[in-house]
């Protein structure tokens, strides 16, 4: 019963920290509803909807729900636009620069590449 108790308000707070992103955090935003994640930062947060300016230069205002903490780190699985093409490659994140903007990408077929955070989503 105490697991059950315990996992129920893990979930609330996991579930209501993103409505608690102010200006300024570096966010994971469900771009237009795609199921598709990308990064990008507050620029503003009002009555549960958040205005976020991502990393790949767009703009967006979105539900409070379609907003989560950015949270990559090594191992994380993203997908990535090879040398700033169009098409998207699955790889997992394997190194970051030290303000996190940069990203070390070890693709599914065996490429590497380092590139800006706005290169990439999550699902």
């Amino acid at each position: 019963m105490k697991k059950m108790i315990w996992m129920a308000v893990l979930l609330m707070l996991v579930s209501t920290s993103a409505m608690a992103q102010s200006r300024g955090d570096w966010v994971l935003g469900n771009w237009r509803g795609g199921g598709y994640w990308f990064p990008g930062v507050v620029q503003g947060n009002e009555g549960g909807r958040i205005t976020i300016a991502y990393d790949d230069g767009t703009r967006e205002t979105v539900s409070a729900r379609d907003v989560r903490p950015y949270t990559w780190a090594l191992g994380t699985r993203v997908e990535c636009r090879w040398s700033g093409g169009t098409e998207w490659y699955a790889g997992r994140i394997t190194g970051m620069s030290k303000d996190g903007t940069k990203i070390d990408v070890h693709y599914d077929d065996g490429d590497n590449e380092r590139l800006g955070t706005g290169g990439c989503r999550s699902r």
